[in-house]
């Protein structure tokens, strides 16, 4: 996946927020699984405020500084060689697929979510996060949150691919949320909270299926005030990597790697397989009614791929 050189990088569009670590640090509970509950629960769009608190032994006192954006980031060359600069113009370029795209096929209208970049720890309005959490999506106060160094624990530790279509179908995957929380399906996760056909299931799957929608329109739609996409043509290769990211993440392949057993009736964001093939499905069709998860029958069998 390579940006087009030239597009400029607008570094108004995102924030900076970070500090010292939180109070008290990771309060885990339970080693290396608490750590994996906490990226399973948050780092592809779970509530925050249902769990920082139980993980992260915060004091509500703590502040997070003020973190300086990265002067560094001004073209898409620049998107090509750092990945914070990356993550801005992947933002950008979900603001013109889905600026576009979400009126034409829905009749609503889109609205830019907030993003912050953040490093050591940040207040949100789901409450307050550590470095530890990854990349997160708060419906509150309607932001998206990335600490970039998660990028690199998400191959060491899960085993995803390095390409960038990886890191940028995370940066997607919190998108599709925020389309979510327009369209007023947000909520939905939180009445039928885990198990492998779950409201929560059902709710990650059509994230990843609205990054799919992403990744079918930036290599085609021109950029606002250009003639150019902002991505060259995806490669099979660059679908490979989104694909990897995808599989990395799947609540079967993290249970067997955590405890060595799988437990369907525990998962909140589907199984390795799903993920993939619910990206898949936004990706051939382009089209928010090919995401509809809740009316599937059979999680494992898009309508979209069949």
């Amino acid at each position: 996946m390579t940006f087009n050189e030239g597009l400029q990088i607008d570094p108004n569009r995102v924030s900076g927020g970070g500090g010292p670590g939180l109070g008290g640090g990771l309060a885990l509970g339970g080693g290396a699984l608490g750590i994996i509950a906490v990226i399973v629960t948050l780092l592809l769009g779970g509530d925050p405020g249902s769990v920082l608190g139980q993980f992260t032994g915060a004091d509500s006192k703590s502040q997070s500084g003020t973190a300086t954006l990265p002067a560094h980031c001004k073209t898409g060359a620049d998107a090509n060689k750092y990945v914070d600069c990356r993550v801005i113009l992947t933002v950008q370029s979900l603001d013109g697929v889905w600026g576009t795209e979400l009126p034409k096929q829905t009749n609503r209208k889109y609205v830019q979510p907030k993003v912050t970049l953040f490093s050591g720890a940040v207040n949100t309005g789901c409450g307050q996060a550590s470095s530890a959490v990854g990349p997160f999506y708060c419906p509150a106060d309607q932001t998206a949150y990335f600490d970039t160094s998660f990028f690199q624990e998400l191959v060491d530790r899960f085993g995803s691919s390095g390409g960038p279509l990886a890191q940028e179908y995370v940066v997607a995957h919190e998108f599709g949320h925020h389309i979510q929380n327009l369209l007023g399906d947000i909520n939905r996760s939180q009445r039928d909270p885990k198990g492998a056909t779950s409201a929560a299931v059902r709710t990650e799957l059509q994230a990843d299926c609205y990054a799919g929608i992403w990744a079918y329109f930036a290599d085609k739609l021109p950029a606002p005030g250009s003639n150019t996409p902002f991505l060259k043509p995806l490669t099979d290769n660059d679908i490979r990597d989104a694909l990897s990211a995808a599989s990395a993440v799947g609540d079967d392949r993290i249970q067997k790697a955590s405890t060595g057993r799988v437990n369907p009736e525990a998962w909140t964001h589907g199984s390795s397989d799903e993920r993939q093939k619910w990206f898949l499905a936004g990706y051939k069709s382009g089209q928010v009614k090919s995401c509809d998860t809740f009316s599937a029958q059979d999680l494992g069998n898009p309508p979209a791929l069949r």
